[in-house]
């Protein structure tokens, strides 16, 4: 099993969207991660990072919220053609693992023809009604395909074990949105990786408990961030943060890999 680390780019946004009421209007250009899992039983994405759109056509493709998110992103670095980099091809693609459906994580659904992409139920739900303060962050034409989908039902599928070896597991945490989930990664030689997407954005959320500036409940977010530290502190497991601009830079990205 090999575990690749992509980058779609960069954020170009504000501190206190990531660590709440802390650096009020600091600039704060943070990584858009997601990674590609060559498992003996199937090649697996973790998210997709932004749309190709946001290449050339970002005003029209994500509006607004470009006042306090802007995505920085070569075609090169789209999911599609970052895959294609080392020899694989969209078609490979198995599984689609979601963390959520906001703009910069599921920009690359539908383009992967022959994957099933694993969601939560409550997250698809929410994309197509979200609450007014959360419109913004999901783009109804990248996610809105008529793709495989395969449904996860939060606390009742937490720790959803996706080949049934323990290499892959689905961690159900809320609190970003409601159908937030991560990925934990058992690789024989690295141990384990918690890629802990937008439920720990950085490492400052949790190593001082601040929550993050984007919720949709902030008390599932703090929930959330007790689990993560559980899994730290009690079982020796290396959080990988979300978009923490510092930390991303200790691990090597593709074609570099993890065994």
């Amino acid at each position: 099993m090999k575990l690749y680390l992509f980058e779609a780019g960069v954020l170009r946004s504000y501190k206190h969207f990531f660590t709440f009421a802390v650096d009020v209007g600091k600039e704060f250009n943070v990584p858009v991660p997601f990674l590609l899992i060559d498992h003996p039983r199937g090649k697996v994405l973790f998210d997709t990072g932004n749309a190709l759109e946001v290449v050339d056509h970002k005003k029209e493709h994500w509006g607004g919220i470009l006042a306090a998110y802007d995505p920085v992103m070569s075609k090169e670095q789209w999911c599609v053609n970052a895959v294609r980099s080392i020899g694989i091809q969209p078609e490979d693609i198995r599984y689609v693992i979601l963390s959520h459906l906001h703009l910069d994580h599921a920009g690359g659904v539908g383009h992967f023809p022959n994957a099933k992409y694993i969601v939560q139920k409550d997250e698809i739900h929410y994309a197509y009604t979200p609450d007014s303060f959360m419109r913004g962050a999901y783009i109804r034409k990248d996610f809105d395909k008529p793709v495989d989908w395969f449904f996860l039902h939060g606390w009742e599928d937490d720790g959803f074990d996706l080949f049934g070896d323990g290499s892959l597991v689905v961690c159900f945490t809320p609190g970003h949105t409601p159908g937030h989930q991560s990925l934990l990664v058992n690789l024989p030689k690295t141990g384990k990786l918690f890629f802990a997407a937008d439920s720990c954005y950085t490492d400052e959320n949790l190593e001082n408990n601040i929550l993050p500036g984007l919720a949709w409940n902030f008390g599932d977010c703090e929930r959330t961030l007790q689990k993560i530290r559980r899994l730290r502190d009690d079982l020796g497991v290396k959080i990988v943060a979300g978009h923490d601009p510092s930390s991303w830079k200790q691990y090597k990205q593709a074609p570099g890999f993890y065994e």
